[in-house]
């Protein structure tokens, strides 16, 4: 937002008017939100969020609400904050003498989204004291105490009823849990002019059709089967193919024209016994392979899906991302445990390949190859992902209920459609299998991965709760 806002000043808008802006729309959702409360409280920090909440301060006492503004330190003089505050004509109280009433309402202007570090002293005893009055909040920016660019805490924070943030979503809106303790987010214009973004260095998103939708597959009148994609997903053994099974229905309902199950022999019985739309074909050794791959019948593959079978599985990817046979790859689950600690030989193949690779694990998969990325706490999740992205060469879907999406290239995107209900055993099986689809039809992967992972939030915020794998299967298209 600190960017946003200097491009926006140098561009010829003065800083006070986007402050002033910026607090008349706080004083709306205030008194949208609570007009029967008896008080506003307001907590200001010595920065711009602090010199919102002074002129809210002020244009609350014009309505007619009584206010009580708390705040330590006052803003740097000749500051934006600075004229705000001196335009306050009412008393300052320390923090240290926050008291809280019943009918209160509390508006929380410490820090916005360019908060660092952890709050301290008095600013975290007013936390303490908020959390436990059980008092409404609606937070300018961000809720204090928040990390705006990784969603992370590192000590005390407010829990927010309400957050109101200005120009775009930050990624601390997107990631948890800085997600979960906005509340319901509003996100204002407060006359940044647009061409701003173009002045800004991100190539970060919040994920939507508005990044996919133009590249998705049409499909030709005269369009036969092979001609609107095929993918082969491989199996496990005849215990576990449900995984691989979810998978092919999502590459299915992706619009892939045909989808084949290759299996081990013994698994050939249970793919009789319950799949109709897809085909089966044998692959038990990398030998077997060979015929599968010539002719190019295949236009995508998705592997690690229920596959067990570490030593073969590894065989089997790294004849898939072999140049002279590669096809663009979905590699999934199990594909994570049979490189653990070893990714680098991974990484060394999918770069190799002549064709795009997604790689689509969850915190713990993602742990096992690319452990010190996991485990550097000064790494928000969108900064873990394009790091792996740019060692790995492949596409990245860092999934959770705040899945990212990340390419080579530097390009990433927040999901933020998904639902509790997606935390269901074949979920992501269902995933890979849409994504799969996707590729399949000739989508680029970064698209695809998007694509996929949005619509896989959509169809599940489409079922009741409960709902199944199988259910989201049935679910899930474009």
């Amino acid at each position: 937002m600190g960017e946003a806002d200097r491009l926006a000043i140098t561009s010829g808008i003065p800083g006070i008017q986007l402050m002033e802006t910026a607090g008349h729309a706080v004083k709306d959702a205030v008194l949208a939100n609570y007009p029967q409360m008896r008080r506003a409280v307001i907590l200001c920090g010595p920065g711009n969020n602090g010199g919102d909440g002074y002129i809210v301060a002020r244009l609350l006492t014009e309505t007619g609400i009584p206010v009580a503004l708390f705040a330590d330190r006052p803003p740097r003089p000749g500051s934006d904050a600075a004229l705000a505050a001196s335009l306050w004509q009412g008393p300052v109280l320390p923090l240290a003498e926050l008291t809280l009433e019943t009918g209160d309402a509390v508006i929380d202007a410490l820090y916005g989204a360019g908060f660092k570090g952890t709050l301290q002293g008095a600013e975290a005893q007013a936390a303490a004291k908020v959390a436990s009055s059980g008092l409404p909040v609606i937070s300018v920016d961000l809720p204090s105490g928040v990390d705006g660019n990784s969603g992370q805490t590192a000590g005390p924070a407010f829990r927010a009823d309400h957050t109101v943030t200005f120009f775009r979503k930050k990624p601390g809106h997107l990631i948890y849990p800085g997600r979960e303790l906005c509340g319901l987010l509003h996100v204002v214009n407060i006359g940044i002019p647009e061409r701003t973004l173009d002045g800004m260095a991100t190539n970060l998103a919040e994920n939507a059709p508005s990044l996919f939708c133009h590249l998705l597959p049409e499909i030709s009148e005269t369009a036969h089967k092979y001609a609107r994609g095929s993918v082969g997903v491989f199996t496990g053994e005849a215990t576990s193919t449900g995984a691989a099974r979810l998978a092919a229905i999502a590459a299915q309902r992706a619009g892939a024209g045909a989808v084949t199950l290759i299996a081990p022999d013994d698994a050939l019985g249970a793919l009789s016994a319950h799949v109709t739309a897809a085909m089966i074909r044998t692959a038990t050794s990398v030998t077997d392979l060979e015929p599968l791959l010539d002719g190019g019948k295949f236009s995508a593959f998705i592997i690690g899906p229920g596959f067990g079978r570490f030593r073969a599985l590894k065989d089997f990817v790294l004849a898939l991302l072999a140049p002279a046979c590669s096809r663009p790859t979905i590699l999934d689950a199990d594909v994570f445990s049979a490189f653990a600690f070893e990714g680098n030989q991974l990484f060394a193949a999918v770069k190799r390949s002549s064709q795009p690779v997604i790689l689509t694990p969850h915190a713990g998969e993602f742990a096992r190859i690319f452990p010190d990325l996991s485990e550097n706490p000064n790494l928000a999740k969108h900064e873990k992902a394009r790091m792996a992205a740019e060692r790995s060469g492949a596409v990245i879907v860092l999934k959770g209920a705040d899945t990212v999406i990340a390419a080579p290239d530097g390009r990433a995107a927040i999901n933020s459609n998904g639902v509790p209900g997606l935390a269901t055993a074949g979920s992501g099986d269902v995933l890979a299998g849409f994504a799969g689809g996707l590729l399949a039809q000739g989508m680029p992967a970064f698209e695809a991965a998007c694509a996929a992972v949005w619509c896989h939030g959509n169809a599940g915020g489409k079922l009741a709760f409960g709902f199944t794998a199988e259910d989201l299967a049935a679910q899930i298209s474009t």
